[in-house]
């Protein structure tokens, strides 16, 4: 099985990282092959002894079972509920298990099963529950091996209650985007469009760090707003295939017979309280087309791989990014057989615009409330992007009365946010005297025309490696020392970014920038061969 480029990437940067760390983080889109990723590193280190993978739930477990055989040549055993992992000469050098598993019984019996010292490698599948106690006494146990490594994989770093990931890995290896597995054409593009719904969030409290369950179930239960929410989203989906996320059940089954009501049939609902031999048998039936609308509550967060999606609602507002991350993912996948074999990015883009599924549309209602800061697309595509750019894009989408690309509107957001800055720079230089010195050191981030994304509670405030120093000299970036790390860190994502873009090079770029050149999207052929034109014209310089 063939790696994508930013796989490979993140392997070889996994594999790098456990070299000098006990641990350390991946970080990538859903959607984007974590699994493969961890099954292809698992194989790489199978040198070093068994390998665990712990996920928490039912449907993550097979499918790491599945492509990691596929990745390895060798089946996991399954330790999990009833079934057993093989012990003595017939035990397998993967065991894939759930959490819960691990941890049952009185101090954990169940993974007292398992010896640390035959196991090399510790995988945490959706790693961003690695804070909570149940993890870490899974990682306590194994950590008894003093050679342990651990690989933390997850789409959302964040946690909401903010315990740092930091004190589980010691290092992020990598880190994708979402919005740039959209740009290189692994995931569909978002448009967003927030319905005519308004709700006011005021008087809801915040439980830890997200919205009161409670207060929420009753401000959405008020008045006529799940109605309009059904009928607004059955407007603009069209005949989309649908995946609406409810708050509570007394919610969702409101929400599902009004879609009925519109529509006679088009709508199933899914909870935790459906049996699973039933919704095993309503999601295949979804998967297959059989409907238009699954209304669920807590089923379809995580795990859930249903590539016909094109169209989320979220009827669920929430002030974690994690979330709303997780649920929006569930739409970003393309078609089956769209993308993979194509060679670059405008190719996979081209693909999906030409596709039955050319976009994902996310539907949100409108919250009122000072008090809370809900979830947008803007928040979970603009990681590299500084608070003001995402509170201008979103408030551009929701002024437009069509549905917005949420990542045109970012961009937008940041050329109007570096227009400004570059106002006020020229009218600052007009105070001073023009320094003439070609050797002064130059903002980096500048350079590339980013801006300085949002602090985020994962970030990683330790050392850089020595293999992302080498980066940095390498290509000269200047005053790296002087930024933080996650500062630093930035600017290396976007210089990989670069690389497998083949855009033009952080060196290129500062040559040119200086030269008045736009190099955002400028191709590394195309600024060679400018600079070639400069090297022969010495003292040119364009107007």
């Amino acid at each position: 099985m063939i790696l994508r480029p930013y796989q490979q990437q993140a392997v070889e940067s996994a594999l790098e990282h456990l070299e000098t760390h006990r641990s350390t983080l991946l970080v990538c889109p859903t959607g984007c092959g974590k699994t493969l990723m961890f099954a292809e590193i698992i194989r790489r280190m199978a040198q070093r002894g068994r390998a665990m993978v712990i996920a928490h739930r039912e449907e993550l477990l097979d499918q790491a079972r599945e492509k990691i055989e596929a990745m390895t040549g060798l089946r996991p055993d399954l330790e999990m509920a009833d079934v057993r992992a093989s012990e003595g000469m017939f035990k397998s050098p993967i065991v894939v298990s759930s959490v819960q598993t691990q941890t049952a019984g009185r101090n954990g019996k169940r993974m007292q099963r398992f010896d640390p010292q035959e196991f090399g490698l510790l995988v945490l599948d959706e790693a961003h529950h690695a804070p909570a106690e149940t993890y870490r006494a899974v990682v306590d146990h194994y950590s008894a091996n003093p050679s342990l490594k651990v690989l933390g994989v997850t789409a959302t770093p964040d946690r909401l209650d903010k315990k740092a990931l930091g004190e589980i890995f010691e290092s992020v290896a990598f880190d994708y985007e979402i919005v740039d597995a959209i740009n290189e054409g692994w995931l569909v593009p978002i448009r967003q469009k927030f319905l005519s719904v308004q709700v006011d969030f005021s008087g809801v409290r915040m439980t830890l760090g997200d919205l009161n369950g409670a207060d929420l179930r009753e401000c959405l239960a008020k008045g006529d707003t799940l109605e309009r929410i059904a009928s607004d989203s059955i407007q603009w989906a069209g005949e989309r295939c649908t995946l609406v996320f409810s708050d509570c059940v007394q919610n969702a089954e409101r929400l599902t017979e009004t879609y009925n009501r519109h529509r006679l049939g088009c709508a199933r609902i899914v909870t935790g309280e459906t049996e699973r031999d039933e919704r095993r048998t309503l999601i295949a039936a979804y998967r297959a087309g059989a409907f238009q609308f699954l209304v669920n509550v807590g089923i379809a967060g995580e795990g859930f791989d249903a590539p016909i999606i094109a169209c989320v609602v979220q009827a669920a507002p929430t002030c974690s990014r994690a979330r709303y991350a997780q649920q929006t993912g569930r739409g970003t996948r393309p078609l089956p057989c769209i993308v993979d074999g194509l060679d670059t990015d405008a190719l996979r883009v081209a693909a999906i615009a030409a596709s039955d599924k050319p976009d994902l549309l996310l539907l949100d209602i409108v919250g009122n409330s000072a008090k809370h800061k809900l979830m947008t697309a803007a928040d979970i595509l603009g990681g590299r992007y500084s608070d003001e750019v995402i509170a201008t894009a979103e408030t551009s989408m929701r002024e437009s009365a069509l549905p917005s690309n949420v990542a045109e509107a970012l961009e937008a957001a940041e050329r109007k946010h570096n227009a400004q800055i570059e106002a006020e720079a020229a009218r600052k230089e007009k105070l001073k005297l023009r320094d003439k010195s070609h050797g002064r050191d130059v903002d980096p981030f500048g350079v590339l025309s980013l801006s300085r994304g949002a602090e985020r509670g994962w970030d990683d405030n330790g050392e850089l490696s020595e293999h992302e120093t080498a980066m940095l000299d390498k290509n000269r970036v200047d005053g790296w020392q002087r930024l933080a790390v996650p500062e630093a860190r930035q600017i290396i994502e976007e210089i990989r970014r670069r690389a497998r873009r083949d855009l033009c090079s952080y060196r290129m770029a500062r040559l040119l920038k200086r030269r008045g050149y736009d190099t955002r999207n400028m191709g590394f052929t195309e600024a060679r061969e400018i600079i070639a034109v400069l090297e022969r014209q010495e003292g040119w310089a364009r107007k």
